[in-house]
């Protein structure tokens, strides 16, 4: 059966074939991303598919997951009348009943887990190799454990409390806890074992399948609001939620059915660790050096502290935000919290912190005058604790190993894994 998609170079514009793990161009040149092109040129959503595979026809995918759950876009009177926004809709990403939001983790990363995973071949050898902050790590344990795909989880030690589950974990999937590390440390670690013909890495932003599954929150977005938001908020550490909003966002336009103008991304950072605002706002493609490991230990929203972000990559955050005509915006802790406060009180139910940063930020916009407040707004928000969500049996994950700073090199992991197989 043909691929319903190929997969394309943003620079050099080579056409590949999708093996499933292909993360970049074999041409040798400057970084750039690659793009998914699908056949199918129009939205068609197919009601009848579970959860994200409704828009299977935009993902890249060669099979389909079971009980995977979707973004639910809402419109809230209170919110809106809250911030004199009345055409302000929430794309929510999370685990909410009243709303019929069913994401276990209460993340979107389950929309990249998904899509990931049924990318790959069926039949594949090797483990995945992935690292988080925390949300990602949650998100494939969960989809990996339910459907028995082998999975090394590389994260700090803090992210541990991130990950509770709903079931037990099933044992192929492993958990690497690294003590006195960060994020950018378990990113290092799983680019070294990859290296190693056991493992393949998942490949964060560099994954069509990770950026086409979150492009979906823009799709639900469209099926309800009915056409392109002028603003779209978000949160943002890698900033791949972004790119891949925009990069769905391109294919509407091209489609011209709902709108021919792209929404303008207006992204959020956690003060005081705030590496893209800062590059943003020195008018210039560069990037700064990684900002300071003290930084990263003082922001709220700690799933924000990707220290080398994809912004100069061709197609990655500095594209975005040109192409779009967006902006960089920030919040601090006190702020974020306030936001975090506000919505509960509103809605009734708590969203996570990298939430209550783009909450915060737009209710900031909003005082500045930086948005027409007769503008359709698209808030991106993650969480989704309540009674029902409390009530549920939660399984904290032990590490498989647990490994202190520096005492991580490649060769120390694998004979470790070795010993415990």
């Amino acid at each position: 059966m043909p691929q319903h998609y190929t997969v394309k170079c943003q620079l050099c514009g080579a056409v590949l074939e999708d093996d499933g793990f292909i993360l970049e161009c074999p041409v040798k040149h400057e970084a750039a991303l690659l793009l998914t092109h699908y056949s199918a040129r129009r939205f068609e959503p197919e009601s009848s598919r579970e959860g994200i595979f409704r828009y299977h026809k935009w993902l890249p995918i060669c099979h389909s997951l079971r009980q995977s759950s979707k973004t639910v876009t809402y419109q809230s009177q209170k919110l809106c009348d809250r911030l004199s926004l009345p055409n302000l809709w929430i794309a929510f990403n999370g685990y909410w009943l009243d709303k019929e939001a069913m994401l276990e983790t209460t993340t979107f990363k389950e929309l990249e887990a998904y899509t990931v995973l049924s990318r790959l071949p069926q039949q594949h050898q090797g483990t995945l190799v992935v690292s988080s902050a925390g949300n990602t790590a949650a998100a494939f344990a969960h989809v990996c454990s339910q459907n028995q795909v082998s999975c090394l989880l590389i994260v700090p030690s803090q992210a541990l409390a991130k990950l509770k589950l709903a079931a037990p974990l099933n044992p192929c999937v492993r958990v690497i806890s690294l003590v006195d590390a960060d994020y950018d440390d378990a990113i290092q670690l799983a680019q070294n074992l990859a290296q190693h013909e056991s493992f393949f890495l998942e490949g964060g932003v560099r994954n069509i399948g990770r950026r086409d599954g979150i492009g979906t929150t823009l799709l639900n977005a469209i099926e309800t609001i009915g056409q392109l938001p002028d603003y779209y908020f978000q949160a943002i550490g890698s900033g791949a939620g972004a790119i891949a909003v925009h990069e769905a966002a391109k294919r509407l336009v091209d489609q011209g059915q709902f709108g021919r103008k792209l929404p303008q991304l207006m992204l959020s950072q956690n003060s005081p660790f705030m590496p893209i605002y800062h590059a943003w706002k020195s008018h210039t493609r560069q990037f700064p050096q990684p900002e300071g490991k003290e930084q990263v230990k003082q922001i709220l929203a700690t799933v924000l502290s990707n220290q080398r972000p994809p912004y100069v990559v061709k197609g990655g955050v500095y594209d975005a935000l040109v192409e779009s005509q967006g902006d960089m915006l920030f919040s601090d802790n006190s702020e974020t919290a306030e936001a975090m406060q506000l919505f509960q009180a509103v809605e009734g139910v708590e969203i996570e912190p990298a939430a209550g940063v783009a909450f915060a930020s737009l209710i900031k916009a909003v005082k500045d005058d930086q948005i027409d407040p007769d503008a359709i707004v698209l808030l991106h928000i993650t969480g989704g604790r309540c009674r029902e969500y409390d009530r549920r049996s939660r399984y904290t994950i032990e590490p498989t190993l647990q490994l202190v700073n520096p005492g991580f090199s490649t060769e120390t992991v694998l004979e470790k894994l070795a010993g415990l197989s």
